[in-house]
């Protein structure tokens, strides 16, 4: 990746290099300091706090120890950082010496034309009904719909947790959990929970399939455990004018306010609670689905973001109050 990007760099010659996560930032610092161009860092959460919660390393160890100060090394040679939330650049200030004046933040976004509610297109109650009984939904049920990756730290094991408690109450809900990998996995942990019934796990679902899935949702679960990532899933449930229920984190509060329906952390029986609080207030959670249809429309628009963008774009390649990154 690193001499595909030198190739394309020494062939464009960028005015600015936008490096995505951590390796970005490594490979985009040293092609911008041979081709002295600046560079901007998309923050995506801690390195660190993203290896430990993938389970790929533990606290304290001399692996971890190496793998901070790596870290802290990437987050120092850029130009300047640009963070999707706020919580985000609490951590860079906090956790690493990072000084404010470099930070950014562009919060997570969504095409607000792309995903929106489809009560009003033509035709989408007839195929809707198909695509329900294509992904298995039953008729009628009142479905709680998950897209995202599949992954412990993504809270999947503590969802399919208050998904069994949640059916044991509303035998008539249905769980719709979409994305990958691990999809054998869940399912087969659904089989042993006794809900493989009442869930489904269609896999991978393409970004144009996308909006058309979750509009066959009542309620969205964003259950997120990472105590550093984004949560950019949130916008888009929030665009198509679905209720969000999530756990209580800066995150989460960030983006959805006091619109959000929120359980206590990593707890699957709050989280079953505000499920069923969702889907039995059927009139409550269309006006909160309305409501943050909304908020994203006024706080998460891909319009916002980009002109955010474009002009943090035209600061760093005029040098504009950057300092120097440290040699």
């Amino acid at each position: 990746l690193g001499i595909r990007t030198l190739g394309v760099a020494l062939k464009e010659r960028p005015d600015v290099i936008h490096a995505h996560m951590h390796e970005g930032a490594l490979i985009g610092a040293i092609v911008g300091r041979l081709l002295g161009r600046p560079v901007l860092f998309d923050f995506q959460g801690s390195l660190t706090g993203e290896m430990i919660d993938h389970r790929w390393l533990e606290a304290g160890t001399r692996a971890y120890r190496f793998w901070r100060w790596l870290e802290t090394q990437i987050d120092r040679w850029p130009q300047a950082i640009v963070t999707s939330s706020y919580n985000a650049a609490r951590v860079l200030r906090e956790e690493f010496p990072f000084t404010a004046d470099r930070i950014y933040t562009v919060p997570d976004a969504v095409n607000t034309e792309t995903f929106r509610p489809f009560e009003d297109v033509e035709g989408w109650p007839e195929r809707r009904a198909r695509l329900r009984a294509s992904l298995g939904v039953p008729e009628g049920a009142r479905v709680v719909v998950y897209l995202g990756l599949l992954a412990p730290y993504q809270g999947i094991d503590v969802l399919l947790q208050a998904a069994q408690m949640v059916l044991q109450e509303m035998p008539e809900a249905f769980f719709l959990i979409m994305g990958f990998p691990g999809v054998e996995r869940y399912a087969a942990q659904s089989r042993a929970l006794g809900i493989l019934e009442r869930t489904s796990f269609p896999g991978r679902i393409s970004y144009v399939e996308a909006p058309r899935c979750l509009a066959l949702g009542d309620v969205a679960v964003a259950p997120k455990m990472s105590a550093t990532e984004g949560c950019g899933k949130i916008c888009d449930y929030m665009a198509m004018g679905l209720p969000v229920v999530a756990f209580d984190t800066p995150v989460s509060r960030e983006m959805l306010g006091d619109l959000g329906i929120y359980a206590r952390y990593g707890d699957p029986v709050s989280l079953a609670h505000c499920l069923l609080q969702a889907l039995r207030d059927v009139e409550g959670s269309r006006e909160l689905g309305r409501r943050l249809r909304q908020r994203a429309e006024t706080h998460c628009s891909w319009v916002q973001g980009i002109q955010a963008l474009v002009q943090l774009y035209a600061r760093i390649g005029a040098r504009e109050s950057l300092p120097e990154p440290p040699s």
